[in-house]
């Protein structure tokens, strides 16, 4: 709400007052809104820990990284501003999902290297790829994540993959966050042997 308005006490609301950018708002139906970017940023702040799920989500499929971005570095300084800082630095590093930087993470820390997060072939991208001995790993992210399109697509690209003479791993979230240190040793041992 523009700092010049007063709406008074309402019930159940909770105003925040700020001018915004002409590029932050759009106006549905005769009422003014932030933007998708602005708002998928905001509400993934207001979520704490579960903000990055939403926040992903929101990137898959409504708002672009760098219009986020932008977005955020119109509003510097306001409300939830470092912990929207936090949230973009996680989503950064070119992995589309959350399970995908964790495993990211999880391969810094182990010290391998010689991977590509995203990784495009045939096509299709290779949530993790090591190109130099071809093994792939996918990530199986949040159930909802997956929709029957999704399915059969992903099962498409494991196929094709796996015809081009790659080595698949699959690993599902509770892989990474339950058994991290196997899922290491699963990818240095098919490593050792390419």
């Amino acid at each position: 709400m523009p700092r010049r308005r007063d709406p008074g006490r309402q019930p159940g609301i909770a105003v925040r007052r700020r001018d915004l950018a002409q590029h932050d708002r759009v106006c549905v139906r005769d009422l003014w809104l932030t933007d998708a970017p602005l708002t998928a940023l905001e509400a993934a702040v207001e979520l704490g820990t579960e903000g990055l799920t939403l926040l992903d989500r929101a990137l898959q499929r409504r708002v672009d990284f760098a219009a986020v971005y932008r977005a955020h570095c119109r509003n510097l300084g306001r409300t939830g501003s470092p912990a929207g800082s936090v949230l973009l630095s996680a989503a950064a590093d070119r992995a589309a999902s959350q399970a995908e930087r964790l495993l990211v993470k999880l391969l810094r820390a182990a010290g391998i290297i010689g991977w590509e997060p995203g990784h495009p072939w045939g096509g299709y991208v290779i949530d993790v790829a090591f190109p130099g001995v071809r093994i792939a790993i996918e990530v199986d992210g949040w159930a909802w994540h997956m929709t029957p399109e999704r399915f059969v697509r992903d099962r498409q690209r494991q196929n094709a993959v796996v015809n081009g003479q790659w080595h698949v791993l699959r690993f599902t979230w509770h892989d990474l966050t339950g058994r991290p240190a196997a899922v290491i040793t699963e990818i240095r041992d098919a490593l050792a042997s390419r």
